[in-house]
């Protein structure tokens, strides 16, 4: 894993091109080997929840997470509500990044409620960003 800062990202994005763009951009960056990509959250977590029983989960579990915030079905608190039901490895390993074009003052301060967000970014990626990310 010389050079790369990180085994796995995930991106949590319901537009596939916002995935798509910021996925490049992560793969430009050269800080991942691996990079997981969901439409929805829902999906999202139960890709982690069946991820933590795996003996391995701590080699599949991803390092960071983008998450956006405004998805339907289920939003990026709503994720983060099932996350924090996650097992403690799923916890340690997972960083997570918000990710959002929002502008709201209340999604920033509501996400510091939760302990696993590291950082709140907004869309889209920059190579400065990815590279400077230090979680």
């Amino acid at each position: 894993m010389a050079g790369k800062k990180y085994r796995t990202v995930m991106l949590i994005d319901d537009n596939e091109i916002d995935n798509l763009i910021n996925q490049k951009m992560i793969e430009a960056a050269a800080v991942t080997e691996n990079i997981y990509t969901h439409t929805g959250a829902k999906s999202a977590i139960e890709f982690l929840k069946n991820m933590e029983k795996l003996d391995v989960a701590d080699q599949v579990l991803p390092d960071v997470i983008f998450l956006d915030i405004d998805m339907p079905l289920m939003d990026g608190f709503q994720f983060l509500d099932e996350f924090e039901k996650l097992s403690n490895t799923a916890k340690k390993k997972c960083k997570i990044v918000m990710l959002t074009s929002s502008i709201n003052p209340q999604d920033f301060n509501r996400s510091k409620k939760y302990e696993n967000v590291k950082l709140y970014l907004n869309k889209p990626l920059s190579h400065e960003s990815i590279v400077k990310l230090e979680i």
